[in-house]
């Protein structure tokens, strides 16, 4: 006896798909298919509102599973509706066609009434005009809706219990609202009740709306559970392996990380020359192994892409250690309230804390701290330690500050690594870097200018981010990143850097939408490293009383000599 509110039972017992060949077959869930039901369950099992989030590459059936989904939702329960919602209308007319044939496919004892529908509507409800037939069976009631994105108010009249938004990277922003504020709207539809199911499916389409929903999902801000789907993970993406064939590295280096077999590497050849224009970059963003080659920016990126992937790849498989929170004090002000001082210095844990330690200071090490200050619509302030000796990143701050708590947590994090220099970006605001002069902190990037007036040499305290520096500071960061990608252990830089790109112009900036605040500090940081020393002070010997013997080979020594007795005798006492 088939259990009709078990879905896969229903699903796999009486719905029909129409294969690519052009036969009609009974739906049967393939294992990527499984995946992704198993997320279902595990949600609905829970008790809890289905909200999944599905990141994939071409044509592995989840619109397929997710309309089968909602279908035995919307026919086997009352007063239940259902949005369809297609970046096309030729996808809208698609789903559309898929529910008729679940509806046609299916058995007389658990096919429901279906009222006259339109192109884009199903109704299950009594079909009589006769109003005292409908009132003794009015049937379920429920309805199945499919429209195309782009339109105003979709979704903002109805009260929805399903939802599959389908290639949402994809939706076009109308004239009347973006997608984003059309998705907003028809997730307000949907009570935040157990039963209702939302899905949003898309393959990527870049660094956009999408791609924001995805991280947040990743990092726990939303209540969308986010399930990944590699290429490799549909069984038909295959192909026999042609006589001869030889692998290239990269196809070695593939093969052996992701546990592919020859005939999956057979078809990746195929598809990236036959459905990728031969475009390896258009493959990974249609067909990604991972959802960082996924979120592949359109925009010609400013850092080497693949390196940020891969490094991004590995700080995740092998995470970092680090300490997170903030610095605690006290303020002691003077008595005419012009200058304050920071005192009692405490570190404090706090896993949402804008202070990541990765390495701990050393003694005598010299240290460099610099950052960019909010600007520009931003309101998000950073900053990096590194180690001057390698270069090596040692902490990041990253907060929505305001001016004040920014320029004072930079004053005990740059007292902590040995009062590092300190040089923050001084074009919006001098008002950080002026409190930390107040606050007396004792070492201050000095940037150097011609006075315009007196055409004469000045001196003031900040980095000036201009026409000269920006060029120049991030073509240096782009090169130190080529050659020494390890330097970098923080991923929210990373990230950035993988949507830096270049505009129009060939001029590098952040994408439209993302934020540049990490990059721009850690340029900054690294190129304002000539006003600090590059290595540890010598240690100090103490000195040894030396023979006549040996006071007589060194006077007779040449300088070079010297220097080599020195470090064997140590300094004369």
């Amino acid at each position: 006896m088939i259990n009709l509110r078990n879905p896969r039972e229903y699903i796999e017992s009486f719905l029909r798909i129409r294969t690519k060949d052009g036969q009609e077959v009974p739906l049967r869930l393939k294992p990527a298919q499984l995946k992704l039901y198993a997320a279902v369950k595990k949600q609905a099992d829970a008790g809890k509102p289905v909200r999944v989030i599905v990141l994939k590459a071409r044509q592995m059936g989840f619109s397929t599973l997710i309309s089968a989904l909602i279908f035995h939702g919307a026919a086997t329960q009352e007063n239940r509706a259902g949005l369809f919602m297609a970046h096309v209308s030729e996808a809208t007319a698609n789903l559309h066609a898929m529910h008729r044939r679940f509806y046609d496919g299916l058995p007389e004892p658990v096919r429901p009434m279906r009222a006259a529908s339109n192109a884009t509507e199903l109704r299950f409800e009594n079909p009589s005009k006769d109003p005292a037939e409908k009132a003794k069976d009015p049937g379920l009631r429920s309805k199945l809706r499919c429209a195309t994105a782009g339109g105003s108010g979709v979704g903002r009249s109805d009260t929805l219990q399903f939802v599959h938004c389908s290639e949402f990277a994809f939706w076009p922003d109308g004239l009347a609202q973006s997608k984003a504020e059309t998705l907003n709207g028809i997730l307000q539809a949907v009570p935040a009740l157990p039963g209702t199911m939302v899905f949003i499916e898309s393959t990527a389409n870049g660094y956009d709306e999408f791609q924001r929903m995805w991280e947040d999902a990743c990092a726990g801000r939303s209540d969308f559970v986010p399930v990944f789907f590699a290429w490799f993970e549909e069984p038909g993406y295959r192909m026999a392996v042609p006589p001869g064939t030889v692998w290239t590295r990269e196809e070695r280096a593939i093969k052996k990380r992701f546990g592919l077999d020859d005939e999956q590497l057979a078809w990746r050849r195929w598809a990236i020359q036959n459905n990728c224009g031969g475009s390896l970059e258009l493959f990974h963003q249609e067909y990604p192994a991972t959802p960082e080659e996924a979120f592949i920016a359109s925009g010609s990126c400013w850092f080497d892409k693949e390196l940020a992937i891969e490094r991004l790849r590995a700080l995740r498989e092998d995470p970092p250690t680090y300490r997170r929170g903030s610095f605690v004090y006290e303020k002691v002000y003077d008595e005419a309230l012009r200058d304050m001082t920071i005192t009692d210095v405490q570190w404090q844990e706090d896993p949402e804390g804008p202070v990541w330690i990765y390495r701990e200071p050393e003694q005598g090490v010299p240290y460099v701290l610099g950052g960019d200050t909010a600007g520009e619509g931003s309101d998000w302030f950073s900053g990096f330690v590194i180690d001057n000796t390698s270069a090596q990143m040692c902490a990041v701050v990253h907060k929505a500050f305001d001016e004040a708590a920014y320029a004072e947590q930079i004053f005990c994090l740059g007292q902590f690594y040995n009062t590092a220099l300190v040089g923050l970006e001084v074009n919006f605001s001098i008002y950080p870097t002026a409190l930390l002069q107040s606050m007396g902190y004792r070492r201050l990037y000095v940037r150097r200018s011609e006075d315009s007036y007196t055409h004469k040499p000045k001196e003031a305290y900040g980095f000036r981010t201009d026409r000269v520096t920006r060029p120049a500071m991030l073509a240096q960061a782009a090169e130190v990143f080529l050659q020494r990608p390890e330097l970098i252990c923080h991923e929210g830089l990373l990230q950035e850097m993988i949507a830096f790109v270049k505009d129009e112009k060939g001029r590098p900036a952040a994408m439209a939408g993302k934020h540049d605040d990490l990059v721009m500090g850690w340029a900054i940081t690294m190129y304002i490293r000539d006003q600090q020393a590059t290595t540890r002070p010598a240690a100090k010997s103490e000195g040894r009383k030396w023979t006549r013997d040996m006071w007589e080979d060194y006077r007779a020594a040449t300088p070079a000599q010297r220097k080599l007795l020195e470090a064997e005798w140590g300094r004369p006492g």
